[in-house]
């Protein structure tokens, strides 16, 4: 089966020859800004569930779990971007996963990655909430009714779960956020919680470049310059 670069090759050879070499040729391969090809394939997976990316998603499905990323690291993408995006726009990119896995064989459902329960999860949610962004956020639910769900559902549900680690975690946060666009309060505070979790500003800034042929260059642009304002506010407050 034929996938749309190969249509784009037949039906607009010269478009396709420059935008596929710079993306998986200019851009990936720059040695300035290249990244290990799991950190890259999540980064990319998410920002495409960012930006909406829907055809591109699928085909860069099929590269990451060919680059070794495994279904249920990909499952955890998908399911943790339900938090930023919301179901109405994640549930495509659920369907386009289970449908590409299927086709490679990968029986679902797959082992749930769940670590609470419905008792504990308001806990559990709490704890990892001061775990990334410090003492300050303990009982951060008391605030407000989206405070709450943040805690027992954001992260209660979703970032207490395995299959990512907590450093995976925040920088697909983070590229969810740097697509989408229009949410920089966000943005900077999930990069700031990068750096925290070791996640450090230059890296960042290769996650964000290694994205540029995926989301364009204005949203680059605003990302590279929010990773800057995170990493003076976290070196001023050191």
């Amino acid at each position: 089966m034929t996938n749309q670069n190969d249509d784009l090759r037949r039906t607009d050879p010269g478009f396709a020859e420059r935008m596929l070499h710079f993306a998986d040729v200019e851009v990936a391969q720059d040695p300035d800004t290249a990244l290990d090809p799991q950190t890259r394939y999540l980064a990319i997976l998410a920002t495409l569930l960012g930006c909406q990316g829907t055809d591109e998603f699928r085909i860069q499905l099929v590269r990451a779990l060919d680059a070794g990323l495994t279904p249920v690291q990909v499952k955890e993408v998908v399911y943790q971007a339900v938090d930023y995006l919301g179901i109405g726009r994640v549930r495509p990119f659920l369907g386009i996963t289970n449908e590409v896995l299927e086709a490679r064989g990968v029986e679902l459902p797959l082992p749930d990655q769940s670590t609470t329960t419905p008792e504990n999860r308001l806990e559990a949610g709490n704890a990892k909430q001061i775990e990334l962004f410090g003492a300050g956020m303990d009982k951060s639910y008391e605030r407000s009714k989206v405070n709450y769900w943040l805690a027992d559902n954001c992260f209660g549900d979703y970032y207490t779960r395995t299959g990512l680690t907590n450093a995976q975690r925040e920088m697909i946060t983070f590229c969810y956020l740097a697509a989408q666009g229009g949410v920089e309060p966000q943005l900077l505070a999930h990069a700031k919680a990068n750096i925290g979790v070791g996640n450090s500003a230059n890296l960042l800034r290769k996650v964000v470049l290694q994205c540029l042929p995926y989301i364009g260059y204005p949203r680059t642009l605003n990302a590279l310059s929010t990773v800057g304002e995170a990493e003076q506010a976290v070196a001023s407050a050191e």
